[in-house]
């Protein structure tokens, strides 16, 4: 564990100080010779982000959003948190800065069959595949600046190949109602391995 920050513990006023902060911000902090640690910020360092994108009123191409649901409602590893992204955006920046890893779930057109689930490891914006909507951009963005900065999470993106025209709807078509069915039974079972 290396320190945030280096301060004498032995000085009463620096221990007063951060107990008084460590209960305002209402995290855990811990004082050692070494110097004084954020255990909240330690702990985030095998969190692994499960982020559904997409727009749930436009049928098929909220298949993202309707994945994380599914999973979660199962009991998944306690380093696990499961976030409906939407369409992306600023919002999203402190999730994903505070995961080591990430999974992201999202409808792609890519020239694939229809419901095809497809795993891929991207790094960069060029190395995903075209989805329907605005909201990659955001997140595509958000990632390529962690790159570049060198503090980057892994990133796994389960892409689901959908018809790019949508009509208005809160539902899956059943095929793409069965291919979430099998990017949730893909994703649980990476989960169980990433936590043995």
């Amino acid at each position: 564990m290396r320190p945030i920050f280096c301060v004498s513990y032995e000085i009463p006023f620096f221990r007063k100080l951060f107990s008084r902060a460590a209960k305002a911000a209402k995290s855990t902090w811990a004082l050692a010779p070494e110097g004084i640690f954020n255990l909240e910020i330690e702990s985030k360092q095998n969190k692994t982000l499960v982020l559904g994108l997409g727009n749930i009123i436009m049928g098929d191409e909220g298949v993202g959003v309707h994945v994380v649901c599914a999973l979660e409602k199962h009991a998944l590893p306690a380093n696990v948190e499961c976030l409906d992204g939407g369409t992306g955006g600023f919002v999203l920046l402190e999730p994903l800065q505070n995961a080591s890893r990430v999974i992201l779930i999202d409808a792609a057109a890519d020239g694939n069959p229809i419901g095809t689930v497809t795993r891929t490891t991207p790094k960069f914006s060029r190395d995903y595949p075209p989805t329907l909507t605005a909201h990659d951009i955001g997140v595509k963005d958000l990632l390529d600046v962690f790159y570049i900065q060198g503090g980057a999470p892994d990133v796994v993106l389960y892409a689901i190949a959908i018809d790019p025209h949508q009509s208005i709807s809160m539902d899956l078509s059943p095929v793409i109602a069965k291919a979430a069915e099998v990017a949730v039974t893909e994703i649980l079972a990476e989960l169980v391995r990433a936590a043995a």
